[in-house]
């Protein structure tokens, strides 16, 4: 098959997982033996990046959004046709080549791309958040989980007293963010990366028809983990966390509670970097806690198989954990708190109470220390596994042939 993979993600230096989700996809493919072209945004430079992105065919300058801010956050409200405009920007980039593939595949933050793709197209998205119904993707607000669904709510997400003038305009935001979204969902085919998402989805918007929909995990490239796992093995860490330190993740609240109840002989590394690093650093770095910053991919996985436990914070509810699958994967036990799509990872264990979710933070920490004092011992990497990308993309080949 010819395959078009969108993503407004790329180019970026640094690719955040969604991206990473798209180009580990797109190399599966191509390995597969289907032509696969990406494209992303031309207003950034894809030579400067490419090697990091690692993307192994061709990539495609589609779309401009350097200007797409509209100053929102300075008005202190949404603005209802932001987002099916800079949608429209992506949908007219599709349409100028669409005819040359079998399948287009987008992944992005705009679920209403394809509603002004050509019909004839055959158009798939994947939705990676809870951006389907909610414009900051996250539903996450005041430190907790948001499970509001009024469109007027959502006003304080971008101004702490929008009053009735803002509420109102965002508010119409929202609906028609909503309702362009479910007439997109509709009418084309799309993939949710958990159960959880799609759930999220019909709650908010009850009567969409979600006929076309599938759900097909997160994956992994158990290839590149085995591969990366190959190189020098990085130090023990007794307690692992890795990921992007940012609103959410639930790094500082974790850490918090290491001076109480951590044993001085264990020790907590961070792995990551992010909005939140100098803050935590500060109020948290120490003898037993060390922040590492950014690493190369090799030197995570090393860290990770040889982490006497992973810990994965995070106090949003997240769609599904590609930390949590890579823990799993190579043998290491994982915490995590029971929310959002993370339940669902527990079909990848590959032994019993090997991810282990918990309720609250306080039971998180007392879970790893236990685990970290257990000491279990280095696991080998299986040949196979039910996330490998390599299995997905096969599932993904099925959508595009319905």
């Amino acid at each position: 098959m010819r395959i078009l993979l969108v993503t407004e993600d790329l180019p970026m230096r640094q690719a955040g997982g969604l991206a990473k989700h798209a180009v580990t996809l797109g190399n599966a493919l191509i390995e597969a033996g289907h032509h696969v072209d990406l494209m992303g945004r031309s207003d950034r430079s894809y030579a400067d990046s490419a090697p990091e992105i690692g993307f192994k065919g061709n990539f495609i300058s589609g779309f401009d959004l350097s200007r797409s801010n509209w100053k929102e956050h300075r008005l202190g409200f949404f603005i209802p046709m932001k987002r099916p405009a800079l949608a429209g920007r992506i949908c007219a980039a599709i349409n100028a080549c669409a005819s040359r593939y079998d399948a287009v595949h987008y992944h992005g933050h705009l679920p209403m791309v394809g509603s002004a793709v050509d019909p004839a197209v055959n158009f798939v998205q994947t939705r990676h958040d809870q951006g389907s119904e909610c414009v900051t993707h996250l539903r996450f607000k005041l430190g907790a989980v948001c499970d509001d669904i009024d469109p007027r709510s959502c006003a304080s997400c971008i101004h702490p007293s929008p009053g009735t003038v803002r509420t109102a305009i965002s508010a119409a935001a929202v609906r028609r963010y909503r309702e362009e979204t479910e007439k997109c969902f509709a009418t084309r085919k799309v993939i949710f990366v958990s159960d959880f998402l799609r759930r999220q989805f019909q709650r908010a918007v009850p009567g969409a028809r979600l006929s076309s929909a599938s759900v097909i995990h997160n994956f992994i490239d158990l290839r590149r983990l085995r591969t990366a796992a190959g190189e020098a093995r990085s130090p023990i860490s007794d307690v692992l966390v890795a990921g992007r330190i940012d609103v959410g993740k639930g790094i500082g609240e974790f850490l918090a509670h290491v001076p109480a109840l951590f044993p001085r002989g264990i020790r907590v590394s961070v792995v990551g970097d992010g909005p939140y690093r100098a803050r935590y650093e500060a109020d948290f770095a120490s003898p037993q806690v060390s922040f590492l910053g950014w690493r190369p991919y090799p030197d995570v996985v090393q860290r990770t198989r040889s982490a006497r436990v992973c810990v994965v914070p995070s106090t949003c509810e997240e769609a599904c954990s590609t930390t949590v699958l890579e823990a799993l994967a190579l043998g290491r036990p994982c915490v995590a708190l029971a929310r959002g799509g993370t339940p669902e990872l527990l079909r990848y264990q590959r032994f019993e109470g090997q991810l282990r979710l918990v309720a609250s933070m306080r039971e998180l920490a007392t879970t790893a220390i236990d685990l970290a004092e257990e000491a279990s011992g280095m696991e080998d990497i299986p040949s196979q596994f039910e996330a490998d990308v390599h299995v997905a993309a096969q599932k993904i080949v099925e959508v595009y042939s319905q």
